[in-house]
């Protein structure tokens, strides 16, 4: 159950009018900060946005010895390991809470400390994310692992070592492990397979600056070779792609205007090409870009998730919504999370019509197809929708309920908004500032 201050009133039917700021991106940001755990002076990350993840990380990092403060500039952290230090069993647990990247912490504290304790890791609810990878390949480095009951224990019984990684699919979190570990491991790590995001090549660019020797190669093949030590880093954090491509879905579905200050049109070009095809507008100037529904009906498409360059699975759900008001029926393959697609329940009980397939529908076969999962949806519209009760399911699904409920007739009640606090950036005050009629209970 979810406590009163919890619930989001919203009151539906009022177009996104206004512009609202996205600072550094959520996928890169915490794990930027883990970075800093690798070196042995300060560091300095700027355009950090105040969500929940940021602060599970800054605790996890204090925890062990960190210093952790305010920069200069509004968003800026100063983080000093250089008094790193294990942590108590306890207080690692109640501090990592629902979040996955105390995973990433293995690779620095095994290179700083010679152990790591990780707890039982939570996060969304989206489809299978196995930690088990992340410990295979710490293992291939040479860290020993016992399971108990409280969560794993590593230990690197000497320095660990580089080796050749072959991801069966281009994870994400995966790929971070092998970067955040590789960098100080004696000789030379080869990743074939690796995921190349944005968020990515931004954690390479921070540890390059730390005195990191990372390659990247056309065909997905990432080099470390390992250093002996690593310094600190300045930087500035990429935007967050994936929270301006949120806002721009809500402008869309609510017929308004948007402007994202901070969003990139490089990291969206895939974004930006789909949202064009269904009808949406957009004007990019050197400071962001203003997302708008031009007026006239919105057009059906077919659409794949995909790992960059493709289309991001965290754009489909917000995009789903649009697609409710699109004319005709529109074809959503999920390659991504074989999950994701579950969200949609709550729409049709708002009005939508939408039919969730287990076969690979509107493109290529993927790795879904074969294993009963409901993971393509044809959304016939438009429809209109209607307020009603929703429960947040997971955060891109939680940002996606709220966006229905702001296009929707009527009054919705929207429980779980905590859940949105974990990569979304004071998310009611935008809100408020781009006129949505939304409440807290007891508030009215």
């Amino acid at each position: 159950m979810t406590g009163i201050d919890d619930v989001l009133i919203v009151h539906g039917g009022t177009p996104l009018e206004g512009e609202i700021r996205v600072r550094g991106a959520k996928n890169l940001v915490p794990k930027a900060m883990v970075a800093a755990l690798l070196g042995s002076e300060p560091s300095r990350l700027r355009n950090v946005p105040d969500i929940r993840d940021v602060r599970v990380v800054r605790g996890l990092l204090q925890l062990h010895g960190v210093t952790v403060r305010p920069g200069d500039e509004p968003g800026e952290l100063v983080l000093d390991p250089t008094r790193v230090e294990s942590a108590n069993v306890a207080d690692i647990d109640a501090h990592a809470g629902s979040s996955r990247i105390p995973i990433l912490f293995c690779g620095p504290l095994l290179h700083r400390l010679g152990h790591a304790f990780i707890p039982g890791l939570g996060g969304c609810d989206i489809g299978g994310r196995p930690i088990d990878f992340h410990f295979d390949v710490l293992r291939k480095f040479g860290a020993t692992i016992e399971k108990r009951a409280d969560g794993q224990y590593l230990e690197a019984p000497q320095r660990l070592r580089g080796c050749k990684i072959q991801l069966p699919y281009p994870s994400v979190g995966s790929t971070e492990q092998v970067l955040l570990t590789a960098v100080l491991a004696e000789g030379v790590t080869e990743l074939s397979n690796a995921a190349v995001e944005p968020e990515i090549e931004d954690l390479i660019c921070v540890l390059q600056k730390m005195g990191a020797i990372i390659s990247m190669d056309t065909d997905r093949t990432i080099r470390i070779t390992g250093v002996d030590k690593l310094g600190g880093y300045n930087h500035r954090a990429l935007p967050d792609r994936l929270e301006a491509a949120s806002w721009a879905s809500a402008a869309l579905a609510t017929e308004g205007s948007v402007y994202v200050r901070g969003a990139s049109q490089r990291e969206m070009m895939t974004f930006l090409n789909t949202y064009r095809k269904v009808g949406g507008a957009f004007d990019i100037d050197d400071e962001g870009i203003r997302f708008y529904h031009p007026g006239g009906p919105l057009n059906a498409i077919a659409l794949e998730t995909d790992v960059h360059p493709g289309f991001q699975t965290d754009w489909q759900q917000p995009l789903v919504v649009a697609l409710t008001q699109a004319s005709g029926l529109s074809i959503v393959h999920e390659t991504v999370y074989e999950s994701r697609l579950g969200f949609t329940s709550a729409l049709n009980q708002m009005g939508a019509h939408i039919q969730l397939y287990r076969e690979c529908l509107g493109g290529s076969a993927c790795r879904f197809g074969q294993r009963n999962f409901l993971h393509s949806a044809v959304v016939s519209g438009p429809t209109r929708l209607q307020g009603a009760d929703l429960v947040i399911p997971d955060l891109r699904g939680g940002f996606s309920y709220l966006i229905a409920a702001l296009a929707a007739q009527g009054t919705s009640r929207v429980h779980g908004i905590d859940l949105i606090n974990r990569g979304y950036e004071n998310f009611m005050a935008k809100l408020v500032e781009l006129g949505a009629k939304v409440e807290l209970p007891g508030t009215a």
